[in-house]
C-alpha cells in the first residue's frame, strides 16, 4: 500500500512539475531532465511513469480537464435566479482564477495546439466550450439569450477570451485579474441577454 502512495505522489509531482515548466518553457523547448529535477525524481523514475514527453503532456492535460471539470460541477450546485447565463459568468471567473493560481490547468489550455498532433480527445478549450455552448443552450430555450444570439457564436468567444487571458497572464499577471473579466461581460452581457436582464457580476466590485 505504501508503494502504490508513493507511486501516485510521484505521479501527481511529476505531473505538477511538467505543467510548471511546459506553461514557463514551451511543450517543444521543455526539457525532461528539468521537470524530473523539479518533481524530486530521477530521470528513472519519471520514464517508469511516462515512457516519453507526449505521455506527460497527454497526463497534464487529462489532469487540467479533470481540474475543469470540478470547477464547472462546483459552479452548478449553486443555481442561480439568474438562470443559466449566470452560470458561465461564474464559471468563467472561476476558470480564470484557476488560471491565475494552477500551473496544471494553465498548462491545459497551453498544451492544446500540441497534444493534438498525439492523438488527444480530452482538449482543454474544447470542453470548455462545449460546455459553455451547452449552457447558453439551454439559457436560449429558456429564453434568456436574445433570440438573434447564436449560443455557440458566443461560447467561441467566451472561450477565445478566456484561452487569450491564460496567454497574456503567462507574461503580465495582471490580465489575469479579476477586473479584466468585469469588463470584457460588461461589454458581453448586454449584446446577449434580452432588455431589461440584471446579471449581476460576481467580482464587480474588484
Amino acid at each position: 500500500m505504501a508503494k502504490q502512495e508513493r507511486a501516485v505522489r510521484t505521479r501527481k509531482a511529476l505531473i505538477t512539475a511538467a505543467a510548471e515548466v511546459f506553461s514557463r518553457e514551451g511543450y517543444r523547448t521543455a526539457s525532461l531532465t528539468v521537470i524530473s529535477r523539479l518533481a524530486g525524481v530521477s530521470s528513472g523514475a519519471l520514464h517508469f511513469h511516462f515512457p516519453t514527453k507526449s505521455a506527460l503532456a497527454l497526463a497534464v492535460e487529462e489532469a487540467a480537464a479533470d481540474r475543469l471539470r470540478v470547477i464547472v460541477e462546483r459552479c452548478e450546485k449553486f443555481e442561480q435566479p439568474e438562470g443559466p447565463i449566470r452560470l458561465v459568468v461564474d464559471a468563467s471567473y472561476q476558470v480564470v482564477e484557476q488560471l491565475a493560481a494552477d500551473p496544471v490547468l494553465r498548462a491545459g489550455f497551453e498544451l492544446g495546439g500540441h497534444t493534438v498532433e498525439m492523438g488527444s480527445s480530452g482538449r482543454v478549450c474544447d470542453l470548455w466550450q462545449r460546455w459553455v455552448a451547452s449552457v447558453l443552450e439551454h439559457a436560449q430555450g429558456a429564453g434568456g439569450l436574445r433570440s438573434e444570439v447564436v449560443p455557440g457564436h458566443v461560447a467561441g468567444l467566451v472561450v477565445a477570451v478566456t484561452a487569450g487571458l491564460e496567454e497574456l497572464g503567462r507574461r503580465d499577471p495582471r490580465w489575469l485579474a479579476h477586473p479584466t473579466l468585469t469588463t470584457f461581460w460588461r461589454l458581453v452581457l448586454p449584446q446577449v441577454a434580452p432588455a431589461g436582464t440584471s446579471v449581476p457580476l460576481q467580482f464587480a466590485g474588484s
